[in-house]
C-alpha cells in the first residue's frame, strides 16, 4: 500500500478501514462475539474510539508473524478464556475486506450452518489467466475451468480449525480453507460477490469508498 500506517487503519470513508469490517460483524445478531487479533503492543488501536460498538467486541493482542499464526493464536486465546467452544462455528475475516455486507454474511451462515465441514465465500474466476515466465512475458495460458477466487469470511468449527492450523506448523497458509484441505476435507464454496474486494493496492481504496457510500 506504500504507506507506513498498517493497512487496516488507513482512512476509508472517514473511518479507519477496520471500522467498516467491524461494523458489519458486530451488527449481525447471529454472531455472539467478534474478536480482533492484534499484534502485541499495537500502537494504533488505542488511538481510535471503538466505544460505539457492542460489548460483543473483544481484542486479543496475540497476533503472530503470519496470518495463519495470528488466527491460530486468536482461536487458542478465545478458547482458553472460554469465549468459544470446540464445536462452535468460527468465522475468520480479513480486516482488509471492508465492503462485506450483512446479506453476504447471512448467505454464508445459511448455507454452512448444517454443513459437516464448513466453507468460504468465493467467486468463479472470470478473467483469462496468464502465467508469467519470470521475465514479464507469457509462459502459457491457464485454464480457468472450475477455478474460484477465495474470499472471507471462512467458516469452520473451532476445534477443526485449530487442529488444521496446528498441523500446518510453520507452513505459510494464505487462507484457512487451505489448512482444512490439507487434512483431507473439502470446504464448501458459497457464491460471494465481487464487491467483497480485498484492499491490496492504493487504487482499491477509491473503489471501496465508492461502494461504501453507495450500498446496494
Amino acid at each position: 500500500m506504500q504507506d507506513q500506517l498498517p493497512k487496516q487503519y488507513l482512512p476509508l470513508a472517514g473511518k479507519p478501514m477496520i471500522f467498516h469490517t467491524l461494523h458489519t460483524l458486530c451488527n449481525s445478531p447471529r454472531l455472539s462475539g467478534v474478536f480482533v487479533v492484534l499484534a502485541p503492543h499495537d500502537p494504533e488501536w488505542q488511538r481510535h474510539d471503538w466505544s460505539g460498538f457492542s460489548d460483543k467486541l473483544a481484542c486479543l493482542p496475540c497476533g503472530g508473524a503470519t496470518r495463519a499464526q495470528s488466527v491460530l493464536n486468536g482461536l487458542k486465546a478465545a478458547r482458553d478464556e472460554a469465549l468459544v467452544g470446540d464445536e462452535d462455528w468460527v468465522l475468520v475475516h480479513d480486516a482488509a475486506r471492508p465492503c462485506l455486507t450483512q446479506a453476504q454474511l447471512d448467505k454464508l451462515l445459511d448455507e454452512l450452518c448444517d454443513d459437516e465441514v464448513g466453507g468460504l465465500l468465493a467467486i468463479p474466476v472470470a478473467d483469462t489467466l496468464k502465467r508469467n515466465n519470470g521475465s514479464g512475458r507469457v509462459a502459457c495460458t491457464e485454464s480457468r475451468e472450475n477455478l474460484w477466487q477465495a474470499q472471507t469470511p471462512q467458516m469452520f468449527r473451532c476445534k477443526l480449525l485449530v487442529e488444521a492450523l496446528s498441523m500446518a506448523g510453520g507452513a505459510t497458509m494464505t487462507d484457512d480453507a487451505g489448512a482444512i484441505e490439507a487434512l483431507g476435507y473439502q470446504p464448501k464454496l458459497v457464491l460471494g460477490d465481487a464487491r467483497n474486494l480485498k484492499i491490496t493496492y492504493p487504487q482499491d481504496l477509491a473503489l471501496a469508498e465508492l461502494m461504501l457510500r453507495n450500498p446496494y
